[in-house]
C-alpha cells in the first residue's frame, strides 16, 4: 500500500466501502453510530490490507473522527430541532470536554498502535459489560454532580472518546442515565457532545499524523480521504437496511448482540496486542 497504483486504490476503496455498509448495517440494526462501530471495522479492514501496524488504529481512529465531523452534525441538528439537547448542561460542560479532548488526542498522538488499540479494546469490554449487566432505569443518583466532579466526568468523557475515535454517545448516554438523567435528552446531548470530540479531534489527528510513514493512499495525516467520502454515504444507504431488520428482532436480543459485539471485539483486540 506504499504506491497509487490502480490496484492499491482499488482494493482500499473496495474495503473502505464495505467498512460503510456493514457500519451502516449494524448501526441501524443495534440503533448505534459513529466509531463505536466503524473503528474496529476500519481496525480489521487495515488489518486485512497490511497497513503498518504502528499506525494502523490511529488511521482507524482518525478517519473515524473526521466521520463524525458530519454525521454529528446531522445527528445533533435534528436532536436539536426536537428540543433533546440540554444547551444549559453543554454550555456548562464543553470546556471540560473540549480539554479532555486536547489531552486525549496529544496522548494518542504519542502513544503506539498498540496501546491505542488495547484502549480501544478494554473500554469496549467496559461498555460492552455495563450493557449486559446494567438494570434498566437503575441509577446512581438523582442528578449530575456538582463541581468539580462533573468537570472530571466531562473531561473523561471527551479524552476517552477521542482516543478510541468515537462520539459522544458511547459513552455520554450512560454517563448521563446514570445520573438520572431522561433518555431522549441524554441521546441528543450526547449527540451534540460528539461534535465537541470530532472537530478538535481531527484536527489533532491530521497534525499527529502529517508525514507518518505508512500511510493508505490519499490520508490527510490519519486521516484517509477514501475512507472519509466513502463511509459516510456507504453508512446512510445501508442504515434503513438494519432498521428494517431492527424492527423484526426483540430490542433485549438487539442490546444483547450489540454488547456481545462489543465485547467479540475488544476481547480480539486485546488479544491481538498481547499475543
Amino acid at each position: 500500500m506504499e504506491d497509487l497504483s490502480f490496484v492499491s486504490l482499488a482494493l482500499l476503496a473496495g474495503a473502505l466501502l464495505a467498512t460503510g455498509l456493514v457500519a451502516g448495517i449494524i448501526a441501524g440494526l443495534l440503533g448505534v453510530g459513529g466509531g463505536i462501530v466503524i473503528v474496529p471495522v476500519l481496525y480489521y479492514m487495515f488489518t486485512a490490507l497490511k497497513i503498518d501496524p504502528a499506525i494502523l488504529m490511529h488511521v482507524a481512529v482518525g478517519t473515524s473522527l473526521a466521520t463524525i465531523l458530519a454525521t454529528g452534525t446531522s445527528s445533533a441538528r435534528a436532536h436539536y430541532n426536537r428540543g433533546s439537547v440540554d444547551m444549559d448542561l453543554l454550555k456548562r460542560w464543553w470546556w471540560a470536554i473540549a480539554i479532555g479532548v486536547i489531552s486525549g488526542a496529544m496522548i494518542a498522538g504519542n502513544m503506539s498502535g498498540g496501546a491505542l488499540t488495547l484502549v480501544f479494546g478494554v473500554v469496549a469490554l467496559l461498555v460492552s459489560a455495563n450493557m449486559l449487566l446494567r438494570k434498566e432505569g437503575s441509577a446512581l443518583a438523582d442528578k449530575l454532580p456538582g463541581s468539580p466532579i462533573k468537570e472530571v466526568l466531562g473531561f473523561l468523557i471527551g479524552g476517552i472518546s477521542v482516543m478510541m475515535g468515537i462520539g459522544g454517545g458511547t459513552l455520554g448516554v450512560p454517563t448521563l442515565t446514570l445520573f438520572n438523567y431522561p433518555i431522549r435528552k441524554a441521546v441528543g446531548t450526547a449527540a451534540a457532545i460528539g461534535l465537541i470530540i470530532a472537530v478538535p479531534g481531527t484536527l489533532m489527528s491530521i497534525f499527529f499524523g502529517w508525514g507518518a510513514e505508512g500511510l493508505p493512499p490519499l490520508s490527510l495525516g490519519y486521516v484517509n480521504l477514501i475512507g472519509f467520502f466513502l463511509i459516510i454515504p456507504a453508512s446512510t444507504f445501508a442504515a434503513p437496511l438494519g432498521a428494517k431488520i431492527a424492527h423484526a428482532i426483540d430490542p433485549s436480543k438487539l442490546k444483547l448482540i450489540f454488547a456481545l459485539f462489543l465485547g467479540f471485539t475488544g476481547l480480539r483486540m486485546i488479544y491481538d496486542v498481547m499475543m
